[in-house]
């Protein structure tokens, strides 16, 4: 009897808020397992987007709109939403989402101030509805063993916690200085818009433990004026130096085929298929921000950050931005008592060390080999979306999962560095 009421139980109705990249990702879950999930709306102001997306997932037109106030406005569509609405709609789409009767999962960053945080937090709790916070990195292999080493005991209580983010050249300049993330006004501190993930992790592997004081340190050094190229132009294919520069829009964009999604967004269909001409005349087009010489663009977030935060139990931890980098990858390094843990992401390798009283090996360590994670994030991107799912019917989750109140200590740490890095100052997190 049990397992037939099981098997009744239906799939979880949601709409989509957002059919970018991110809601593709997370909605590819409900074409796996169609008995847990079903997609029926979508709100998505690109016409081209909303129309692949509601075939894809057989959403009837009076179910697609145009943005989420549509949505609203209709009715409730759907028992739960995932919002991946660009940085600066989050607070507004999600605070109407709950108003409206919708769990949620949300892209991060949850939202741009620590006050806007809390207001969605009291607002879940205050409408019963859960807001889980797609933190898909604790999902993912490699930072996964390392929380099981950890909560082991593999290396005794920590002691401080260093951690990198190194953003690659090409992804930094399509990103932070030519693309819809340059300015923090209009999107987010970088800190916030690219390493939320880490500071969550940082945060995770402290699970109960307060942070006290932040203090900051980050400047924009590269991608300025003064440093263009001599005789450099203002955009990358006119420019005498569009065959040689390491950031031409040419290279990135054409010749590498790196980041098309954002080069050619403006173009209906899978740019992939665009002509190299058409490719050369869009990036030639004024109106294509991509195709704006890195050194004279209106960006404004800087390239380069470092965090340090102190928690309450005298626990020390640094996060260090690079931009630009060759090679991009994290890289994590754990002092604890009995031992240290480092690790490198991409790499796919994690390396375990303890003392050891031997003559000639003063030390032991083993190398803990994982599939390099050539993918990103992508591995983890399913299992956060079944973890949702189970909350919302009231099965078992794993630990990885983060509703908004867990999410809170490290958007903190991003708020607070990134006021003492503006004012040069230490600031108690308590009072932002």
């Amino acid at each position: 009897m049990g397992q037939s009421n099981k098997n009744e139980i239906k799939p979880v109705a949601v709409a989509v808020v957002g059919a970018g990249r991110r809601g593709l990702c997370y909605a590819a879950y409900a074409k796996e397992h169609p008995d847990r999930m079903s997609i029926v709306a979508v709100a998505e102001p690109n016409a081209d987007r909303r129309a692949a997306f509601g075939a894809r997932h057989q959403i009837p037109l009076q179910r697609q709109f145009t943005s989420y106030q549509n949505m609203l406005a209709s009715g409730k569509a759907a028992d739960a939403a995932i919002n991946c609405t660009m940085d600066a709609m989050h607070y507004d789409s999600t605070a109407a989402l709950l108003k409206a009767g919708y769990h949620i999962l949300l892209e991060k960053p949850i939202a741009r101030s620590a006050s806007d945080v809390r207001k969605l937090i009291g607002l879940a709790q205050q409408q019963h509805r859960i807001v889980m916070i797609c933190h898909v990195l604790r999902y993912v292999p490699f930072y996964l063993r390392i929380k099981e080493l950890l909560d082991s005991g593999a290396i005794g209580r920590i002691v401080a916690i260093r951690s990198a983010e190194r953003v690659s050249y090409h992804h930094m300049a399509v990103g932070f200085v030519r693309g819809r993330w340059n300015k923090a006004e209009t999107s987010n501190p970088i800190l916030l818009a690219r390493c939320c993930h880490d500071l969550d992790l940082i945060a995770w592997f402290k699970t109960g433990h307060k942070v006290t004081h932040v203090a900051s340190f980050g400047e924009l050094t590269q991608f300025r004026p003064e440093n263009a190229p001599t005789g450099a132009t203002d955009r990358c294919l006119d420019c005498p130096h569009v065959e040689t520069c390491r950031y031409s829009a040419k290279k990135h964009y054409v010749d590498m085929g790196l980041w098309l999604d954002y080069a050619f967004e403006s173009h209906q269909g899978d740019p992939s298929k665009l002509t190299e001409d058409r490719k050369i005349l869009s990036l030639k087009d004024p109106n294509n921000p991509y195709g704006r010489c890195v050194w004279k663009c209106d960006n404004d977030v800087v390239d380069h950050q470092t965090v340090i935060a102190r928690f309450a139990d005298g626990v020390t931890a640094t996060h260090d931005l690079f931009t630009a980098t060759a090679r991009p990858t994290r890289t994590l390094h754990i002092l604890g008592e009995l031992g240290e843990l480092q690790g490198d992401f991409e790499a796919g390798h994690i390396t375990l060390r303890k003392p050891q009283l031997k003559p000639g090996a003063a030390f032991s360590e083993e190398r803990i080999l994982l599939h390099p994670t050539t993918t990103g994030h992508v591995a983890g991107d399913l299992q956060l979306v079944h973890d949702f799912v189970s909350l919302l019917r009231g099965e078992p989750t794993s630990a990885s999962h983060t509703r908004i109140e867990d999410s809170l200590t490290g958007h903190l740490i991003a708020y607070a560095a990134d006021l003492a890095m503006k004012e040069l100052r230490t600031v108690m997190v308590d009072d932002i």
